[in-house]
Protein backbone atom coordinates (compact mmCIF):
# COMPACT_ATOMS: atom_id res chain seq x y z
CA UNK A 1 0.00 0.00 0.00
CA UNK A 2 1.49 3.56 -0.68
CA UNK A 3 2.59 5.63 1.82
CA UNK A 4 0.23 9.01 2.63
CA UNK A 5 2.10 11.75 3.25
CA UNK A 6 -0.02 14.86 4.97
CA UNK A 7 0.47 17.61 2.26
CA UNK A 8 -2.82 18.77 1.62
CA UNK A 9 -3.91 18.59 4.68
CA UNK A 10 -0.93 20.84 6.17
CA UNK A 11 -1.27 22.91 3.22
CA UNK A 12 -4.73 23.76 4.23
CA UNK A 13 -3.94 24.37 7.72
CA UNK A 14 -1.06 27.13 6.86
CA UNK A 15 -3.18 28.36 4.63
CA UNK A 16 -6.27 28.91 7.47
CA UNK A 17 -3.56 30.40 9.39
CA UNK A 18 -1.93 32.96 6.87
CA UNK A 19 -5.82 33.55 5.34
CA UNK A 20 -5.92 35.16 9.47
CA UNK A 21 -2.97 36.81 9.36
CA UNK A 22 -3.96 39.01 6.07
CA UNK A 23 -3.58 42.68 6.91
CA UNK A 24 -0.65 42.58 9.14
CA UNK A 25 2.71 44.07 8.53
CA UNK A 26 5.63 42.56 6.95
CA UNK A 27 6.57 38.58 7.07
CA UNK A 28 3.46 38.33 9.34
CA UNK A 29 1.32 38.05 6.77
CA UNK A 30 3.73 36.19 4.29
CA UNK A 31 5.91 33.74 6.50
CA UNK A 32 3.58 30.78 8.32
CA UNK A 33 5.64 30.89 11.49
CA UNK A 34 5.71 34.23 12.10
CA UNK A 35 1.99 34.58 10.79
CA UNK A 36 1.07 31.76 13.94
CA UNK A 37 2.33 33.47 16.30
CA UNK A 38 0.83 36.67 15.21
CA UNK A 39 -2.69 35.32 14.41
CA UNK A 40 -2.28 33.32 18.25
CA UNK A 41 -1.49 36.73 19.75
CA UNK A 42 -4.05 38.61 18.55
CA UNK A 43 -6.57 36.16 19.50
CA UNK A 44 -5.79 36.25 22.95
CA UNK A 45 -5.81 40.32 22.81
CA UNK A 46 -9.15 39.68 21.21
CA UNK A 47 -10.10 37.67 23.98
CA UNK A 48 -8.97 40.20 26.32
CA UNK A 49 -10.72 42.86 24.46
CA UNK A 50 -14.42 41.29 24.48
CA UNK A 51 -13.84 40.93 28.31
CA UNK A 52 -12.71 44.71 28.70
CA UNK A 53 -14.92 45.85 26.97
CA UNK A 54 -18.07 44.79 29.34
CA UNK A 55 -15.58 46.68 32.08
CA UNK A 56 -15.56 49.68 30.47
CA UNK A 57 -19.23 50.28 29.32
CA UNK A 58 -19.98 49.51 33.62
CA UNK A 59 -17.75 52.38 34.25
CA UNK A 60 -19.03 54.91 31.57
CA UNK A 61 -22.27 53.78 32.96
CA UNK A 62 -21.27 54.70 36.73
CA UNK A 63 -19.82 57.86 35.44
CA UNK A 64 -22.94 59.09 33.61
CA UNK A 65 -25.18 57.85 36.61
CA UNK A 66 -22.82 59.48 39.01
CA UNK A 67 -22.71 63.25 37.18
CA UNK A 68 -26.73 62.75 37.05
CA UNK A 69 -27.01 62.33 40.84
CA UNK A 70 -24.59 65.27 41.68
CA UNK A 71 -26.77 67.55 39.67
CA UNK A 72 -29.50 66.29 41.53
CA UNK A 73 -27.32 66.75 44.88
CA UNK A 74 -27.09 63.44 45.91
CA UNK A 75 -23.80 60.85 45.22
CA UNK A 76 -24.04 57.37 42.97
CA UNK A 77 -24.15 54.91 46.07
CA UNK A 78 -26.69 56.39 48.04
CA UNK A 79 -28.60 57.23 44.67
CA UNK A 80 -28.39 53.01 43.96
CA UNK A 81 -29.21 52.28 47.68
CA UNK A 82 -31.85 54.22 47.62
CA UNK A 83 -33.15 52.69 44.35
CA UNK A 84 -32.68 49.32 45.49
CA UNK A 85 -34.78 49.93 48.52
CA UNK A 86 -37.65 51.46 46.52
CA UNK A 87 -37.74 48.85 44.56
CA UNK A 88 -36.53 50.07 40.94
CA UNK A 89 -35.31 47.60 39.40
CA UNK A 90 -33.34 49.78 36.26
CA UNK A 91 -30.06 48.76 34.94
CA UNK A 92 -26.62 51.30 35.06
CA UNK A 93 -27.65 51.23 30.90
CA UNK A 94 -30.73 52.16 31.44
CA UNK A 95 -30.22 54.68 33.85
CA UNK A 96 -27.05 56.27 32.16
CA UNK A 97 -29.36 56.65 29.16
CA UNK A 98 -32.20 58.60 31.28
CA UNK A 99 -29.51 60.54 32.75
CA UNK A 100 -28.24 61.59 29.41
CA UNK A 101 -31.69 61.95 27.63
CA UNK A 102 -34.56 62.56 30.11
CA UNK A 103 -33.47 64.93 33.04
CA UNK A 104 -36.81 65.49 34.47
CA UNK A 105 -37.16 61.16 34.94
CA UNK A 106 -33.81 61.15 36.10
CA UNK A 107 -34.79 63.64 38.77
CA UNK A 108 -37.97 61.83 39.63
CA UNK A 109 -36.15 58.78 39.94
CA UNK A 110 -33.32 60.95 42.41
CA UNK A 111 -36.42 62.06 44.37
CA UNK A 112 -37.59 58.28 44.57
CA UNK A 113 -34.47 57.42 46.04
CA UNK A 114 -34.16 60.05 48.25
CA UNK A 115 -37.48 59.12 49.78
CA UNK A 116 -36.39 55.26 50.37
CA UNK A 117 -32.93 56.04 51.77
CA UNK A 118 -34.43 58.39 54.95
Amino acid sequence: MARVKGAMATRKRRNKTLKLAKGYWGGKSKLFKTAKEAVMKSGQYAYIGRKQKKRDFRKLWITRISAGCKMNGMNYSSFMNGLKKAGVTLNRKMLSEIAIHDAAAFTALCEQAKAAVK
